[in-house]
């Protein structure tokens, strides 16, 4: 007997919906994987170059994001601020930001300073870190933002020692009447603080990205398949 196709709509458009959706997804993915690698190829170029010695000026974000950073100054003791939701190894924690006045200077530079486990006992409770006094020299990596979460519910006004999702460095500067350099430091060197600085680069998740491309367009080759396949009948009906 002759096969036949038969063709309906309902399973049609169903089928163009998933191959566009699986289609459009793969992209998305295959895209966010190329833009992986070419961080990744500006943060090798960057971190290999001399640090920039940061002083009185104030470098724009391209000029400086991914480059060793090196700064002399102080810590703003009273506004620690803690970024929430930041597992290491499995763990719960924060990573610990403070704002740093750089010396000879009125700017100030928001760093990173490290992550720190939390009480999980009383998620409230605030771990006791210690912070360098006077003048240090510090040395880090610029990035553009400290790391961006999902927020969950309104983040109340900021203050010193909040605990927070996100933490934008305009809202920062409007919260303390402190100016701020547009860049924050991921510090790399140690002050004998006890934190830990195993930073996550922004480069990381290519093969990710590609095996969530490759599972996105075998779904629209499957459903395309699927569509061809109980479309095909045997005999007159």
């Amino acid at each position: 007997m002759p096969i036949k196709f038969r063709f309906r709509w309902i399973p049609f458009i169903a089928t163009i919906i998933a191959v566009a959706v699986g289609i459009s997804l793969g992209q998305w993915q295959t895209r966010r994987a190329a833009e992986k690698l070419a961080i990744e190829r500006k943060l090798s170029t960057r971190e290999a170059a001399t640090p920039m010695v940061l002083s009185t000026g104030r470098p724009s974000i391209d000029e400086v994001e991914y480059r060793r950073v090196r700064v002399s100054g102080q810590f703003v003791q009273d506004w620690p601020v803690y970024l929430d939701n930041r597992p290491h190894q499995g763990a719960a924690g924060f990573h610990l930001l403070m704002p740093f006045r750089i010396a000879g200077s009125d700017m100030h530079l928001l760093v990173a300073r490290g992550w720190v486990k939390r009480d999980t006992a009383d998620r409230t409770r605030l771990p006791e870190i210690a912070t360098p006094k006077g003048t240090i020299e510090l040395e880090g990596i610029a990035r553009r933002n400290a790391g961006q979460v999902l927020q969950l519910g309104q983040p109340e006004p900021l203050k010193p020692g909040a605990i927070v999702q996100n933490l934008d460095i305009a809202e920062l500067e409007r919260a303390t009447k402190l100016p701020m350099q547009a860049f924050v430091l991921e510090q790399t060197s140690d002050t004998g603080d006890g934190l830990v600085r195993d930073w996550l680069r922004p480069s990381t998740g290519v093969d990710k990205h590609r095996g969530y491309a490759f599972q996105w367009y075998a779904l629209a080759a499957t459903a395309f398949l699927f569509y061809v396949v109980t479309g095909l009948r045997r005999g007159k009906h």
